[in-house]
């Protein structure tokens, strides 16, 4: 259940106390209720992409995407904000992972894709089209970024205390819009769950970063 929104929220960014706690206390518990197979918006995302194509997954989580792209060859660099989910995450996949926030991504055209599932939706709504510009900015020309969202319309907290944006569709492209010259290929809205059990509206957006050459 979508709790009221919090004034709070308006200084936030993605280093909240709050929502870093419960993954740093829960960080086993996470990553063992996680599914064991991979988001189903997956498999169309790395059909677009060439053969080992380098991709940088934000928010790996229990490692459930990560594991599926490292069996089908992809070049992965997976991250999470959360030192402990990162430990987890590195069990399960028998590799370092690193330790990342998305206010320190400061690559420069150094992949082929980045992959964000369920995981900027903790970005503050005043923070997220800086965010996702410096995705634009670590993806080279024609590269591929995907991410999905909690849906709502009302940025507040869930029952376990984690900070969520929780935008509308509209709300998402116009994050986007505002944070470079995207090609939007696709904003689907849907139904899922979550952590908590509860099935609730859900909003997935797949954008490219202009190939250059075509915008000559």
């Amino acid at each position: 259940m979508v709790t009221p929104p919090d004034p709070r929220c308006a200084d936030l960014d993605d280093r909240d106390a709050a929502t870093l706690r419960f993954y740093g206390d829960q960080a086993a518990v996470y990553a063992a209720h996680a599914p064991d197979h991979a988001s189903r918006h997956l498999a169309g995302f790395l059909s677009r992409l060439g053969a080992g194509a380098r991709i940088l997954e934000l928010g790996c989580g229990g490692g459930r995407d990560s594991r599926a792209m490292l069996d089908q060859g992809f070049d992965l660099d997976p991250t999470d904000g959360s030192p402990a989910i990162a430990r987890e995450a590195s069990v399960r996949l028998g590799r370092p992972v690193r330790v990342l926030r998305f206010d320190q991504l400061d690559a420069v055209s150094a992949y082929d894709a980045v992959w964000a599932h369920a995981s900027l939706l903790h970005v503050p709504r005043a923070g997220l089209p800086g965010v996702l510009a410096r995705i634009f900015r670590s993806l080279r020309p024609g590269g591929l970024h995907f991410a999905n969202f909690k849906g709502g319309g009302a940025e507040g907290r869930d029952a376990h205390g984690r900070y969520f944006n929780y935008l509308s569709a509209q709300q998402v492209g116009e994050a986007y819009a505002r944070s470079a010259a995207w090609d939007v290929l696709s904003i689907e809205e849907g139904l899922g769950g979550g952590y908590d059990g509860r099935q609730g509206p859900w909003i997935a957006i797949t954008v490219r970063r202009p190939d250059e050459a075509s915008r000559v």
